[in-house]
């Protein structure tokens, strides 16, 4: 599920998906915001992201899971 803004390449980081033209995972995009991150501070530590990047981060994971079906895993 390639968009303009995510890709996933079997060369970069075993194919998960990443912002195009960088090696920055959608998966630690959404870990810093489950942590609590804000926006701003991220777009600091990685200065070749964007806001819309990471808006189409957030679009990516929304559209993978209403593609699958998610069991809850008890903690």
């Amino acid at each position: 599920m390639d968009t303009p803004r995510i890709v996933s390449d079997p060369n970069i980081l075993f194919g998960k998906p990443t912002i195009r033209g960088t090696r920055i995972p959608v998966e630690l995009i959404l870990e810093k915001l489950a942590d609590g991150e804000t926006v701003d501070a991220i777009l600091s530590s990685y200065p070749k992201l964007t806001k819309e990047d990471i808006s189409a981060a957030l679009d990516f994971a929304a559209q993978a899971l209403r593609n699958d079906v998610v069991y809850p895993v008890a903690v």
